[in-house]
């Protein structure tokens, strides 16, 4: 029953510990065995997000009233989800919002929770990838390694569930790399600084950090697929990057790397100018010769039928090199002086971009996991921003003010508010300071909604963030990127806040 997943997901976003998170899952996953388990992992994990059933975060703030008892399956909730998910034509929005209010009647308090923050991705449970690896390993009985692989080739939570579930080991080792089926991206972990990164990884290749589209490139003989961090298919979007793949002296092919809009200058545009080409569905050749994609690719997984995706960096970037054009990768230095390291990093600043990567010659190719095979250096920018309104938490964060709204001083400037809203984060708050936060700006309310807390500006905040971008959202027309609090600025007054000016300044430097 859907009812015992939702009590799980609360259970383990009420338990802070990954072994214990892990225990819970497994055994829920026991219970619903092969026939619902599958389902559980899709929706727990955020996989089912993908659905994008076309219903907006306002259509869940006032559910039906709740059912009094359980009945909903979990794959039954799954499937009439994707039933959501398929409503088009003429009066789709009705028939959808139709269906979901249907959905939420027959659920339960628990589940109506349960699907509202699987609905607009806010769980925040902690039951991600990979701890839901390893909940599905401790479940199936088989090892952690076999499920974390067979997620890496298959990509879907759910699949491999399936997989682990029913079928055990020989299962999953069925899963290997298939061209024309993405392959989850490997990622970074971050270091303050190259010396930082260095201390880890020596010697290191430095690679320029793009502030561009990750894209995963597949091609078969003449067929070519393009496909995003989130393993979208976006081909049809972007016909210079099938154009580039075409033309590699290969018949097969799996190219990692970036897509980004360049100006005549050669510098990077905007990140939400290579965003807005990329998700666009308009005609595409005439988005092309607008605003034109450069591919940069910086790792190669396989090619004419060899996987590459054991092998070490250093094997994988001598066989990308040759069949890759240089003006098609990532800039690339291999050192281990400190010196060195950071003129790499002034010299990508320098160029536009937003830092480094470094990289262990020696790692075979992680995908989708975090290590220190790959260590992103990118230097921040803060603010000290003004809290406007907070946002009640979930999960764990029940009961607490969690996720703020942040405001630079208008300065004055005609055509403003006093408080000009830049964007809101959540991330960076110890629970201590969770706690602190509440009790602070409960004490500053003036007013709330159904989900926020509004507060007299009074209380600075130093925000630390990646960049700006417009944003026809907020006042100013711009928002911040990938914001998290640094600390809260008590020695400062709200008059000392930041203004607008000083944010258009930044984003005028190409911040």
């Amino acid at each position: 029953m859907l009812e015992r997943v939702a009590r799980v997901s609360e259970a383990v976003a009420a338990e802070p510990g990954r072994t214990a998170k892990i225990a819970l899952l497994a055994a829920c996953l026991r219970e619903l065995g092969p026939q619902d388990g599958p389902a559980a992992v899709a929706l727990l994990s955020g996989e089912s997000r993908r659905m994008r059933i076309g219903v907006g975060y306002a259509a869940l703030r006032e559910p039906p009233s709740p059912a009094g008892s359980a009945s909903l399956g979990v794959t039954e909730t799954e499937d009439l989800l994707a039933g959501i998910a398929a409503v088009r034509g003429r009066g789709a929005q009705a028939g959808r919002r139709h269906l979901l209010d249907e959905l939420f009647g027959r659920a339960t308090p628990a589940e109506q929770r349960l699907l509202q923050g699987v609905l607009v991705g806010e769980l925040r449970q902690g039951a991600l990838d990979g701890v839901m690896a390893e909940a599905v390993a401790k479940a199936a009985g088989v090892p952690a390694a076999a499920v974390r692989r067979a997620l890496m080739f298959r990509g879907s939570a759910r699949a491999v569930a399936q997989a682990a579930l029913s079928g055990g080991a020989a299962a999953l080792d069925a899963f290997g790399l298939e061209v024309g089926r993405p392959v989850r991206p490997m990622l970074a972990s971050s270091a303050p600084g190259v010396a930082e990164a260095l201390a880890k990884v020596s010697p290191a290749a430095l690679e320029w950090k793009l502030d561009g589209i990750r894209v995963q490139v597949h091609r078969d003989g003449d067929a070519v697929a393009v496909f995003t961090r989130g393993l979208d298919d976006i081909t049809a979007r972007v016909p210079e990057l099938v154009e580039a793949a075409r033309a590699l002296p290969v018949r097969s092919a799996v190219l990692d790397g970036e897509a980004i809009a360049l100006g005549p200058d050669g510098r990077p545009r905007p990140f939400q100018v290579t965003a807005a080409r990329t998700a666009s569905r308009q005609d595409p050749r005439r988005l092309r010769a607008e605003v034109p994609l450069h591919p940069y690719f910086f790792d190669l997984l396989h090619r004419d039928g060899t996987d590459l995706v054991d092998e070490p960096a250093d094997r994988r970037w001598a066989a990308l090199a040759e069949v890759v054009d240089p003006a098609q990768q990532v800039p690339r230095i291999v050192t281990a002086g400190p010196s060195e390291a950071a003129a790499f990093l002034d010299d990508a600043l320098a160029h536009g971009h937003e830092g480094v990567v470094v990289k262990d010659p020696a790692a075979p190719y992680a995908a989708g996991r975090r290590g220190a095979g790959w260590i992103k250096v990118k230097p921040h920018h803060t603010l000290d921003l003004v809290v406007l309104a907070a946002e009640w938490g979930s999960g764990r964060r029940r009961g607490l003010l969690s996720n703020l709204h942040l405001g630079a001083r208008s300065g004055g400037e005609e055509g403003l508010p006093a408080w000009v809203m830049l964007g809101k984060t959540f991330k960076g708050l110890t629970d201590e300071l969770l706690a602190w936060q509440t009790r602070e700006l409960l004490a500053r309310e003036t007013g709330r909604g159904a989900y926020e807390v509004r507060v007299r500006p009074e209380l600075v905040v130093e925000v630390a963030f990646d960049g700006l971008q417009r944003s026809p959202r907020y006042p100013a027309g711009l928002a911040l990127r990938f914001a998290r609090v640094v600390r809260y600025r008590e020695d400062k007054t709200a008059a000392e806040a930041d203004t607008v000016a000083t944010v258009r300044s930044l984003a005028a430097d190409g911040v």
